[in-house]
């Protein structure tokens, strides 16, 4: 493995509805307080629990909030996303970008009763195989007494 992390990166908009505790999540980032090196974009840093985004589901932590309301959130401070935010009104749409780790190397499935990845008709055939020849060399012991 080479250390390196792959990312299959999407995005979806996200219709919310504001709730008594707002839209239910925290942001960090912003041109004065970037949460990720070289990039001043928003970022989920919070999903608060019972809050709107967790009702929803779909909005996870770290992912990056490209725009309020179809309003972009590139190149602003971090209190000026935080009051877009806030006066975003009671419906808002959010476009959201998600990061999901792509996982590298081949996908190995393993079967129930296959803790070593050994199938389980490789160690059951020569364990019959072995009784077999057990069972048969008992009854040729037997006849011969």
């Amino acid at each position: 493995m080479n250390g390196r992390v792959d990312y299959i990166v999407t995005e979806e908009e996200i219709n919310l509805t504001r709730g008594p505790s707002g839209l239910g999540f925290n942001i960090v980032g912003g041109t004065d307080q970037q949460y990720v090196s070289n990039d001043s974009g928003i970022y989920v840093s919070r999903i608060k629990e019972d809050g709107a985004a967790a009702r929803d589901g779909r909005l996870q932590e770290g992912d990056k909030i490209l725009s309020v309301n179809g309003q972009d959130l590139k190149n602003l401070l971090h209190q000026d996303a935080v009051d877009l935010f806030r006066n975003a009104g009671y419906a808002v749409s959010l476009r959201v970008q998600h990061r999901l780790p792509v996982q590298n190397g081949p996908i190995v499935h393993r079967g129930e009763g296959e803790p070593s990845g050994i199938p389980v008709a490789m160690v059951l055939l020569p364990v019959f195989a072995l009784t077999m020849v057990a069972v048969w060399a008992f009854v040729r012991y037997r006849k011969q007494l």
